[in-house]
């Protein structure tokens, strides 16, 4: 988005410029065969200690064949960070439920599904 003489104010209203914030494409799949009760749990532990307790927040869909694809930002105003992304990746692939994961670098969080 070009500056146009803009105030930082504004920008920072429109997180643009240098509040710009960041985020992540998230795609995985969950294993066949998992019962409703083992899919509720997993994303309740999914919700709770993959994203609540790590300051994130999902947004997404799921194709109800167990392919779940989305974004990942912060909960609150701000960008995740490298470090966060990678926590998150290893928490979700060492998830028994999960047969693969696939995690996006970096991206503009207001160009997410461009």
């Amino acid at each position: 988005m070009a500056r146009y003489n803009r105030s930082r104010r504004l920008d920072k209203k429109l997180r643009v410029g240098e509040f710009t914030e960041y985020g992540f494409k998230l795609g995985f799949s969950l294993n066949s065969g998992l019962d409703d009760a083992a899919q509720n749990a997993f994303f309740d532990a999914f919700m709770g200690e993959g994203l609540e307790q790590k300051g994130l927040a999902f947004f997404g869909f799921d194709d109800n064949a167990g392919n779940i694809e989305g974004f990942v930002t912060l909960s609150k105003r701000g960008s995740v960070g490298a470090e966060q992304r990678d926590a998150f990746e290893a928490w979700l692939k060492a998830r028994g439920e999960v047969s693969q994961v696939s995690v996006g670098e970096l991206k503009d969080a207001n160009e997410a599904w461009a």
